[in-house]
């Protein structure tokens, strides 16, 4: 059983700095691509970055690119979000996401396993 669980939510101010993780467990991940996405109150949920295990290799959304970095602790099993220069707009529960196929997607329906999420809270 797959099991992904996010941590490091809370509140930061406009400006600041902040890092998610999520903690996967139940496989082997060696193959897997793992999102994360993110959903603002009374929006559809929607594609932040994904990373591919095997080769690290990254995908990001435009509205993130150059301030939030993804990155994995194999040993761990962890992936990380380094989220900087922070925005009210960036406000929103955070979601991990597994897709065992290994695709760099965008896409919601790509992904096989979901964590719970992790709020994030961006004040100005």
């Amino acid at each position: 059983q797959v099991q992904l669980v996010e941590s490091g939510g809370g509140l930061v101010q406009a400006g600041g700095s902040r890092r998610l993780s999520c903690a996967a467990s139940g496989r082997t991940f060696s193959s897997y691509t793992m999102g994360w996405f993110r959903q603002a109150p009374g929006k559809g949920r929607e594609f932040v970055g994904a990373i591919r295990w095997s080769d690290s290799r990254t995908y990001y959304a435009d509205s993130v690119k150059a301030r939030f970095t993804i990155s994995t602790d194999k040993a761990k099993n962890t992936v990380y979000l380094q989220m900087n220069s922070l925005k009210p707009e960036d406000t929103a529960v955070y979601y991990c996401a597994a897709d065992r196929e290994g695709w760099l997607s965008s896409l919601n329906r790509g992904y096989d396993y979901w964590g719970q999420g992790t709020q994030v809270t961006v004040t100005s």
